[in-house]
C-alpha cells in the first residue's frame, strides 16, 4: 500500500517530517517499508494563472492567442494550440525561463508572426499523466501567481508499506494515522463524516440471501448528479496511490476506500432491473459481464449482487457491466458492504481477478466500517459531482460483530517483556491503540474495537506493548531452553528418513485433507471424532485425516497411471483425532506418524531370479528393519484391520503396546485406487520409535600424543577381518582405532594376509615404548589364538 505523507497529514499531525525516522517508526510497528519515494516538481516556474481573453491568430487557423493574467494585473500573450478551455479558466503557466520535464526550456517565440510568451501547460508536458489532448484546466478556486506545484502538494514522500495479512485496519490512510498516532503519542483525527441529505428514500430494496456470504449491506442514493473528472488534488492523490483517474464517482469510490480503507462500488440507480438487490449464492451456468468486459460464466461459490434480471455484480471482486456509471448517469447507489473473507479469496482466485478491493477483503475488512465509509463517499460525491443525497439509507445486518475482551495479567507482561513494564504504562500503551482498559489488581481486562480482529489472545496484547516501546530499546539475552542441537528424537527421525531412502523408498508430502469415504475406509479400531474443515478448498478434502495411507494411496495411483512399474513411498506427518490434544487443549490431537506404501518390485535384483513383488512380507520386512535400526523390538500379532487384507494384516507392538499395523492392502480397496498389483502398507506412531533409548556419555578427548603402528597378519580364508581388528584392538583401552588398509592374496594358493593399522593413546599421559611394546604383543597373541600368524611388525611414533 502506498501512502502519500502529504495526504496523510490530513488526519495526522506528525512531530517529525523525515523520512528516515517515519519509515524506522513503520518498520517497528510491523508494517515493512519496502520503498521511500521523494516526489518533487519536475519542472521550474510554472505558475497558476487565469485565461482573460481568447482570440483568433490572425495568420493561423490551428491556433489561438490568448491573454493571461498571473495575479499581477498585467496581461501575458501567450499561444496555445489546445481549444479545451474559455476565456476565465484557470491553468498551469511556464513563464519564459522555466525548465519543464526532460530539459524543454521556455522562452519568448514568434510564431507565424506574434510573440508568445512562455506556454500553457498539459499533463503530459509537465509528466502529470498521458494526457495531451488539450491544456490542464485547474479548479476555479486556484490562487493565481501561486507557484503550481503548491496546488499539487509538492513535495511529497510516498512509502510503500507491506500490510500482513492480519492487519485490515491499516489499509487505509486513517489507519496507518492512527498507528503513526500510538507510536509517537499524538492525536490524530477522522474526516469529516457529516452528510448533508434532502428528505427522500431510495426506492430500491436490498435482502440478504446469502448470510454466509455477506455481513453487512449499507447504501445510499445520491440524485442529481453530474458526471465528469475529478478535482485535481484527487486525481493527483489517487495516482500516488497508484490508481489513475476515471470519473468524478470512481474516483470517489477509490479515494473513500484509500481513505478509510474500506471498499465501495457505485451502481447506476436507474440500470437496476425492477429496484431490487439481492446478496445470494450465483447459480451454476449463470453469465455475468465485468467491467473489464469479459463473459464470465459462474459457478454455485461465486458470491453476487442480483437485481431482477440476474447477476449485476460480482461482490467484492468486480462490478457488472450492464450497472456500472457512465456519461449519462444521473442516479447513484453508493453501496458500502461487507463481504466473508474466504469467499472473495476463492472467487477473485479462481478467475484471477486481483484488485485493491479484494486485497482488503481478503484480510477482513471491519464490518461496523461501511456505514462510515458510505456517508464519506456520498459527502464527496455530493461535494464534487453536485448530487443530493437522500435521508434514507439501507442498512442490513446479516451477521453482527461485537467488540470482544481479552484478559491480560500485569504479571505476565513484566514476565516477558521485563520489570520496566509498570500498570501504568501498560494501560497508556494499549489505550493509545483506541483499547478500553479496565484494571483490578494484577488483572487488566482490555475491550478489542472490531476494527483489530487480529486480538484474540493475552499474548496479542503482549506484542501490542512490545511493538510501542520499540524492539530496539529492548536488551539482548539469550534465549532460554535446551542446548542447542538437535534433540535425541530429532536425530532418531534423521535415522529413520535416512533407514527409507536406503532401503529405496522416496519421501512423499501430502496435504492433510481427505474425503470422508477414505476415512471409512480406513477407520482405525476405536475411530475418534472426525475432524471437519470450516472453509475446504474442495468438497471431497473437507476432513483432517486420521490416517496417513489414504493420501499415499492416491500417490502410488498417480505413480502407476504415469508408467511406473513400481512405486516405494514413506511419509512422516500429523494425523488428527478428534479429541483434546495434551499439548493443548484448544486444538484436535495430533501424534506423528509413519506411512509406508509400496506395489510393484521392490528390493535389489538378483540374477537369474526374478523380481519380488511388494506383498505383506514386504511390509514386515521393512518394520523388521526399522526395529534393527531404531534399537527396538517391534513384536507383531494377528489381526483385522479396516483397508487391509483380513488374513495377512498384524499389530505391531512396542513394550506390550500397539503402535500401528503393517500387513497387505486389500483387493478391493487397490481396486478402487486403481493399483493393478498388490500392496504393501505400513502405518505407526513415530514417537515410540524414534524415542532415545540410551544415554550418551560424553569424555573429554585427550590432550597427548598418539601412537601409530602396523601389524600384517597372514589368515585362513573364513577368518573375517572384522573379527581379527575386534579381537586385537579389545586388548586395551588404549587403542583409540584400528583399521583395515590392505589385503593379499598370493597366486595359487587360498591363503591370504590382512595389514591393519592401529593407533594408540592414554588419556592422561604419553605412552612409554614399553607400554607400546607390551601392548603390541598382546595384539600378537590375540591373534594368534584365533589362527592367524604375524606376517611382520612396523611401529612408528608419532609426536
Amino acid at each position: 500500500m502506498k501512502v502519500s505523507l502529504r495526504w496523510l497529514s490530513d488526519y495526522i499531525e506528525l512531530p517529525t517530517t523525515d523520512p528516515d525516522e517515519l519509515a524506522h517508526a513503520l518498520d517497528m510497528l510491523g508494517h515493512g517499508v519496502e520503498n521511500v519515494e521523494v516526489l518533487a516538481a519536475g519542472w521550474t516556474d510554472v505558475v497558476v494563472g487565469r485565461v482573460a481573453a481568447v482570440e483568433a491568430h490572425p495568420d493561423a487557423d490551428q491556433v489561438r492567442i490568448t491573454r493571461v493574467d498571473l495575479g499581477t494585473g498585467d496581461l501575458h500573450q501567450i499561444i496555445c494550440g489546445a481549444w479545451n478551455f474559455d476565456e476565465g479558466a484557470i491553468v498551469p503557466v511556464a513563464v519564459p525561463g522555466a525548465v519543464l520535464p526532460g530539459g524543454l526550456e521556455i522562452g519568448t517565440r514568434k510564431i507565424r508572426g506574434v510573440v508568445s510568451h512562455g506556454m500553457i501547460c498539459s499533463e503530459r508536458e509537465l509528466g502529470l499523466g498521458d494526457v495531451h489532448e488539450g491544456i490542464m484546466v485547474l479548479d476555479d478556486d486556484a490562487p493565481l501567481g501561486l507557484p503550481f506545484e503548491s496546488i499539487l502538494e509538492l513535495p511529497d514522500v510516498v512509502f510503500d508499506l507491506d500490510i500482513t495479512n492480519n492487519r485490515p485496519d491499516v489499509m487505509g490512510m486513517v489507519g496507518v494515522a492512527r498507528e503513526l498516532a500510538a507510536w509517537f503519542d499524538v492525536a490524530y483525527t477522522w474526516p469529516d463524516l457529516t452528510l448533508p441529505t434532502r428528505q427522500g428514500d431510495t426506492d430500491i430494496d436490498v435482502t440478504v440471501s446469502a448470510t454466509d456470504g455477506c455481513n453487512r449491506f449499507v447504501a445510499r442514493e445520491v440524485r442529481d448528479v453530474t458526471m465528469g473528472p475529478s478535482p485535481l488534488w484527487m486525481r493527483e492523490r489517487l495516482r500516488r496511490a497508484g490508481v489513475r483517474s476515471i470519473s468524478n464517482v470512481v474516483d470517489v469510490t477509490n479515494y473513500v476506500m484509500f481513505e478509510l480503507g474500506h471498499p465501495l462500488h457505485a451502481f447506476d440507480a436507474d440500470t437496476i432491473v425492477g429496484n431490487v438487490l439481492d446478496v445470494r449464492w450465483a447459480q451454476a451456468g449463470e453469465r455475468l459481464v465485468t467491467l473489464d468486459g469479459a463473459d464470465r460464466t459462474l459457478v454455485a461459490e461465486d458470491l453476487v449482487i442480483a437485481d431482477g434480471a440476474g447477476p449485476t455484480s460480482l461482490a467484492a471482486v468486480m462490478g457488472g457491466a450492464r450497472s456500472e456509471v457512465r456519461e449519462t448517469t444521473s442516479r447513484i447507489l453508493m453501496e458500502a458492504a461487507n463481504w466473508n473473507p474466504p469467499t472473495v479469496m476463492y472467487t477473485s482466485r479462481r478467475l484471477d481477478l486481483r484488485s485493491e478491493a479484494s486485497a482488503r477483503f481478503e484480510r477482513g475488512v471491519d464490518p461496523n466500517l461501511a456505514p462510515a465509509a458510505n456517508d464519506r463517499a456520498c459527502k464527496l460525491l455530493a461535494e464534487i459531482g453536485g448530487g443530493a443525497v437522500l435521508g434514507g439509507g439501507i442498512d442490513v445486518v446479516a451477521n453482527v460483530r461485537e467488540p470482544v475482551s481479552v484478559n491480560l495479567p500485569i504479571s505476565e507482561v513484566r514476565r516477558l517483556l521485563g520489570d520496566r513494564f509498570e500498570v501504568d504504562d501498560v494501560t497508556a500503551k494499549l489505550r493509545r491503540l483506541d483499547l478500553s482498559i479496565d484494571v483490578d489488581g494484577d488483572l487488566m481486562r482490555a475491550t478489542v474495537p472490531t476494527f483489530r480482529p487480529d486480538l484474540t489472545r493475552p499474548a496479542d496484547l503482549i506484542e501490542e506493548v512490545a511493538r510501542l516501546a520499540d524492539y530496539d530499546t529492548f536488551d539482548e539475552t539469550l534465549p532460554t531452553g535446551p542446548a542447542g542441537g538437535l534433540t535425541p528424537e530429532q536425530h532418531g527421525l534423521r535415522r529413520l528418513h535416512d533407514l527409507m531412502r536406503g532401503l529405496g523408498l522416496h519421501q512423499a508430502v501430502n496435504l492433510p485433507f481427505v474425503s470422508p469415504d477414505e476415512l471409512d475406509i480406513f477407520l482405525p479400531h476405536e475411530a475418534h471424532a472426525i475432524v471437519s474443515v470450516r472453509n475446504p478448498l474442495r468438497d471431497d478434502q473437507g476432513k483432517l485425516r486420521q490416517r496417513l495411507l489414504p493420501g499415499l494411496m492416491r500417490n502410488l495411483r498417480d505413480n502407476v497411471n504415469r508408467g511406473s512399474r513400481s512405486a516405494a513411498l514413506f511419509e512422516t506427518g500429523r494425523v488428527f483425532l478428534g479429541r483434546p490434544w495434551s499439548d493443548d487443549e484448544r486444538v484436535p490431537e495430533q501424534p506423528m506418524r509413519l506411512g509406508i506404501g509400496i506395489t510393484g518390485p521392490f528390493g535389489p535384483p538378483r540374477i537369474g531370479t526374478k523380481p519380488h513383488r511388494a506383498d505383506a512380507r514386504t511390509a514386515l520386512a521393512v518394520v523388521a528393519a526399522i526395529a534393527e535400526a531404531m534399537g527396538c523390538s517391534i513384536e507383531r500379532r494377528g489381526t483385522s484391520v479396516p483397508g487391509l487384507h483380513p488374513t495377512r494384516a498384524a499389530d505391531l507392538l512396542l513394550d506390550g503396546v500397539v503402535i500401528g499395523v503393517a500387513g497387505e492392502l486389500h483387493p478391493d480397496v487397490a481396486a478402487m485406487y486403481d493399483l493393478p498389483d498388490r500392496v504393501a502398507a505400513v502405518e505407526v506412531d513415530l514417537a515410540p520409535i524414534v524415542a532415545a533409548r540410551w544415554a550418551a556419555q560424553i569424555e573429554p578427548p585427550s590432550t597427548y600424543p598418539h601412537v601409530d603402528f602396523d601389524l600384517s597378519f597372514d589368515v585362513s580364508p573364513d577368518l573375517r577381518a572384522a573379527d581379527l581388528v575386534a579381537a586385537t584392538a579389545g586388548v586395551s583401552a588404549m587403542v583409540e582405532s584400528a583399521e583395515v588398509f590392505d589385503e593379499y592374496r598370493p597366486e595359487d594358493t587360498d591363503g591370504r594376509s590382512i595389514a591393519v593399522q592401529y593407533r594408540l593413546r592414554a588419556p592422561d599421559r604419553t605412552l612409554a615404548s614399553e607400554e607400546i611394546a607390551a601392548t603390541r604383543d598382546q595384539m600378537i597373541t590375540t591373534a594368534a589364538e584365533l589362527g592367524a600368524s604375524l606376517r611382520g611388525a612396523a611401529a612408528k611414533e608419532d609426536g
